[in-house]
């Protein structure tokens, strides 16, 4: 008997090594505003980026200003319904976008506190714009018929709606008591919405070029660059080193992207899929072509955008990202994912970043 006890042991210790229970320590943290919830809406393009200007105000100012996710979405459903109507309907037209939208609309229109703009009427708490959205398509697909023309009052009558459903588009307002107007408050927060650009990875366009990444909700037909793989990654990496956040569109679709556990990982074997969502697991090593053969079969997908603030690393040493995510605080981690390097390499479609924090070098090449 005396000679099983130390097999017995080592057998233990041999298993606790291979099969062990998430333990997270954090490696770098960014401040960002709190996790809030976009509830029944397809605006998490706008949680995302908003958060990440908020985090930049931060970064700059040092102060900390709630900025309404739901007044840049209000004023981008007017530039995409003009889209899907001129394109006669060819054209995409929904509750999606991604993060250069709020640039675009920062730019054009300003930017309000959440206190100036809620988004929400008739004593509503949680956004759902699926009555709206439905209304807006119905109005949208009569008029974008090019058997016939188009009402000539179809843009009042998508402002009526955008008006009746969300509340009316706001042009001056006090906050700390002080009036502003949109523009003049985007002024006080000190932001150069200059200074962002978007990045990705792809084989099937030049490295150190940009292009129009061919994705559903690029209604805007936003400009991205393109950069290797390992670059992509260094470029996030080089940002939160710094001192910067970064927002982030990814595919989420994955049975290992889970807002329950807090995690998103790629496992190197399919039969792991449930246990990693608890346990530490081999990884996939994650090829450029690897990345592009899953983007072009359309196993990665643009499916929700969210905001880098950190990174995380387990007992082993294995590095995640902590992503700010806008499903709400009552989750895992606070409402954060912790996501591992293979899952941002495989299932991140792209990033928005600040021109200052990528690399030298990287800028040199790109021209920026």
């Amino acid at each position: 008997m005396k000679r099983i006890f130390p097999v017995i042991a080592l057998m233990a210790v041999a298993f606790s090594g291979y099969s062990q229970k998430y333990e997270f320590q954090s490696v770098a943290a960014i401040e960002c505003s709190p996790v809030v919830s976009q509830g029944q809406s397809g605006t998490c393009w706008s949680f995302s980026s908003t958060s990440f200007l908020e985090a930049e105000i931060i970064r700059t100012t040092g102060k900390h200003i709630d900025l309404s996710e739901m007044y840049n979405v209000r004023n981008t459903y007017p530039k995409k319904a003009w889209n899907y109507i001129m394109r006669q309907g060819h054209a995409q037209f929904g509750e999606g976008g991604l993060n250069h939208d709020v640039i675009n609309s920062a730019m054009d229109y300003g930017i309000v506190p959440a206190s100036a703009y809620s988004g929400l009427v008739n004593n509503e708490t949680v956004f759902n714009h699926q009555k709206m959205v439905t209304e807006l398509e119905t109005l949208l697909k009569a008029n974008a018929d090019p058997s016939k023309k188009p009402d000539p009052n179809w843009k009042k009558q998508v402002n009526d709606i955008l008006d009746k459903d969300m509340g009316k588009n706001v042009t001056e307002f006090t906050y700390e008591g002080k009036t502003y107007t949109p523009k003049s408050f985007l002024e006080m927060t000190k932001l150069n919405l200059h200074d962002y650009v978007t990045i990705t990875s792809f084989t099937n366009q030049p490295f150190y070029t940009s292009f129009i990444l061919d994705i559903p909700d690029n209604f805007s037909n936003g400009s991205f660059y393109n950069v290797p793989l390992d670059t992509f990654i260094q470029t996030i990496d080089n940002a939160l080193q710094n001192g910067y956040t970064v927002a982030l569109d990814a595919d989420v679709s994955e049975k290992t992207f889970s807002g329950k556990y807090g995690i998103a990982v790629i496992p190197e074997n399919t039969a792991d899929e449930k246990t990693i969502m608890t346990e530490i697991k081999p990884e996939k090593q994650v090829t450029p072509e690897y990345r592009q053969a899953e983007f072009e079969n359309f196993d990665t997908t643009d499916d929700h955008l969210m905001h880098i603030v950190g990174k995380m690393k387990d007992q082993k040493g294995n590095m995640y990202y902590k992503v700010k995510n806008s499903w709400g605080s009552d989750l895992a981690n606070g409402g954060f994912i912790y996501m591992s390097v293979p899952y941002m390499r495989l299932k991140a479609i792209s990033v928005m970043v600040n021109k200052a924090a990528i690399g030298k070098d990287v800028k040199g090449k790109l021209g920026i």
